[in-house]
Parts: C-alpha cells; sequence; structure tokens
C-alpha cells in the first residue's frame, strides 16, 4: 500500500492509502520527489471538468476510470522499476526524470492521434486529472513514451516544473511568434511568468506583462519583463501602444482567462497580429469578431503540449533558462494539499506563485 491525494469531488480531496502500482509491460515505475499544484487543479478543486474528468458514474474514455482519482500531473522522480519491455538502453534504475501527462485515446480511427498531434484528441485527459495515477502519490507507473530522463544537474524540484513549461513551449509554437517580436503577456501566474522566461531566452525585443497581483509583477519584472502593469490603475492597451511605437503587440498571450483579459488582447494586438489563448476557461468568453476583422487579427489557442520536451529539458540543461526556481514559493505534504496547496493559491496570489507537493 502507498498513501495518494484522491479526487474525490468538488471540494473533496483526501490523503488516503491505496495499493501501490507495479510496473505492467511497457511501463517505468516511479518514485515521486515532488509535483505541482496547477491552474486545473484549483478548476477541479470548485468543478468538474468533463469529458476530461470522470464522474462517480461515468467513466473517463481513454482511462475507463470513475473517480476518486489520484491528482497531480507536474510531477519528477526516480526510476525504480522497469517492467517488461522497457528500453533499457534509454531508461535504468536510478535516473531522475519527469512524465509527459497527455493521455489519448490512440485509435487507428482517431486523426489526431495517427498523426502524433496527441493534444488534440477528441477525447483528450491527462494523467492526474482523468486518471491512470497521479503525481500526488508515493509511486506511480506510466508508459515509457511519456517518460523523459532528466539530465545531471536539473535539480527534481525545478524537473516538476518541466510539465507547465512543456505548455509554455507549445503555445508560443503555437503563436507564430518569431525572435524580435514585441509581446503583452495578460497574467502572470507560473504559465504567464514561464513564457516571460522562454520568450526572452527565444529572443522577443519587449516584453509588457499585465498582473494585478503586486508580488507577481516583482517576480515578472525579476524574470526580465519590460514592464509590469497593474490593469487595476493602467490602462494596460494604451501603454502597449505606447511602447510599440503606436502599432500593438506583436503577439498577445492570455493566460488569465477572463472576459477582460480576452478583450484587452485583441484590442492590444497589432493589426495582423497573434493571439494565442492559453488559459482554462470556466465559462466560454464573449469574442469582439469586429475588431478582430477589422485589424485581420489571429486567433490560437494551445492545450497541453505537442512534442516538446526534448526541446525544453535541452534548454534547461544548457543554461538557456535560468533562475526556474524563482518560481517556487513553498513546499508542502500531502496532509496539507488543501489549505496551504490549493486555498492558499486561490487566496494568496500576493504572496503564491508555485506551490510543490512532496510524498
Amino acid at each position: 500500500m502507498m498513501r495518494a491525494v484522491r479526487y474525490h469531488g468538488p471540494g473533496d480531496v483526501r490523503v488516503e492509502e491505496i495499493p501501490e502500482p507495479v510496473a505492467g509491460d511497457g511501463q517505468i515505475k516511479i518514485k515521486v520527489a515532488w509535483n505541482g499544484i496547477c491552474g486545473s487543479d484549483l478548476h477541479l478543486y470548485h468543478a468538474l471538468l468533463p469529458p476530461i474528468t470522470p464522474t462517480l458514474i461515468t467513466p473517463n474514455y481513454v482511462t475507463g476510470e470513475t473517480l476518486p482519482v489520484v491528482m497531480g500531473h507536474e510531477l519528477s522522480g526516480t526510476i525504480v522499476e522497469l517492467g517488461a519491455g522497457v528500453d533499457s538502453d534509454k531508461y535504468a534504475v536510478g535516473q531522475n526524470v519527469v512524465v509527459e501527462p497527455v493521455l489519448s485515446c490512440m485509435e487507428p480511427s482517431c486523426g489526431p492521434c495517427t498523426a502524433g498531434t496527441r493534444n488534440v484528441c477528441p477525447h483528450l485527459t491527462f494523467i492526474g486529472i482523468g486518471g491512470g495515477g497521479g503525481g500526488m502519490a508515493e509511486y506511480i507507473s506510466v508508459k515509457q513514451n511519456l517518460v523523459y530522463v532528466l539530465p545531471a544537474g536539473i535539480p527534481l524540484e525545478v524537473g516538476a516544473l518541466m510539465e507547465p513549461l512543456s505548455i509554455v513551449w507549445h503555445a508560443i509554437n503555437r503563436s507564430n511568434f518569431k525572435p524580435g517580436d514585441n509581446v503583452l503577456i495578460l497574467g502572470a501566474g507560473p504559465i504567464g511568468l514561464l513564457l516571460l522566461k522562454v520568450l526572452r531566452a527565444r529572443g522577443a525585443q519587449w516584453i509588457g506583462v499585465s498582473e494585478p497581483a503586486a508580488r507577481r509583477r516583482e517576480t515578472a519584472v525579476e524574470f526580465s519583463a519590460s514592464i509590469a502593469f497593474d490593469p487595476s490603475s493602467t490602462d494596460v492597451v494604451a501603454e502597449t501602444r505606447r511602447a510599440t511605437q503606436g502599432q500593438g503587440a506583436d503577439v498577445v498571450f492570455d493566460c488569465a482567462g477572463i472576459q477582460a483579459s480576452i478583450d484587452t488582447a485583441i484590442v492590444a494586438a497589432r493589426p495582423r497580429g497573434n493571439v494565442t489563448n492559453v488559459a482554462i476557461w470556466e465559462k466560454s468568453p464573449v469574442i469582439d469578431l469586429t475588431t478582430m476583422t477589422h485589424k485581420e487579427v489571429t486567433i490560437s489557442s494551445a492545450v497541453g503540449c505537442d512534442r516538446v520536451h526534448n526541446d525544453l529539458i535541452r534548454a534547461v540543461a544548457d543554461g538557456k533558462l535560468t533562475g526556474l526556481e524563482a518560481l517556487i514559493t513553498r513546499k508542502i505534504a500531502f496532509e496539507d494539499v488543501v489549505e496551504k496547496g490549493i486555498l492558499a493559491l486561490i487566496h494568496e496570489k500576493d504572496t503564491q506563485i508555485k506551490i510543490l507537493v512532496h510524498p
């Protein structure tokens, strides 16, 4: 048996004893070191996200599991066992690793899965959300194609940031960003701040960040933002245009997921600019198609990641992305996941950014 944090439904998260997983055929068993609490975990605390999440009655299409499920998908750990058929030239007991949590149907009739774009499978779900184990457990067993070796020199705490970093990397790829572009980021939570880091490393010229929480604005400046705006007291659109010779941002990333942010994004983008949505929306927004059409603004979106782990891990290992530890503002135990983790991220945005959970 092992200890795990399990999600029974909105507002119902419990630390429980469950069977320890085994390494099945083609699977790797990992002793979990750290798991980050994600914005999607905060959404789940308030409401289910079907069909990504199962219910007590309806199983998830991919995993076949109903609630409860083990939480956590931003995980790092150490290999403790290789199942039959695992590539022993690539993987070995004792290696530190991270996990890509994207789960898809992999059915021969599924266009996205057969094309390799599993993140847009119509039955998309994630480890720790739809089932398949989770990072808030002492151990997890996952298919070898989801496991990536963490190079020496990258601490396991930073390894737990590779999953949100993969979302950021993929979002930038989707945005048509080019070196030398001017960029506006709306929302400076972990995703917004990681976007800032990667955009700076990939050659952005000017990066403005809009964020109401003072601590997060300060972190954005520490992460080399050109300027950090408080949207409650600053005209973000006017200031963006002022900084870009009246043109507007080449690319705007919406990481906030509220009506005001998407409204700002469309107006702040330059003519023929790009607005990329990275946020999870509880309620679909109203989109100003008139303004979009007049400026020929393109809206793109990103969900999960698409074959980017090797590139981003190499970038971290090569020192192109440094100081990621500054995002980690608290480390907690399983028993504190709700009070000092989920609720803290909801109510203490001025002090908390990324909280890691340790078994």
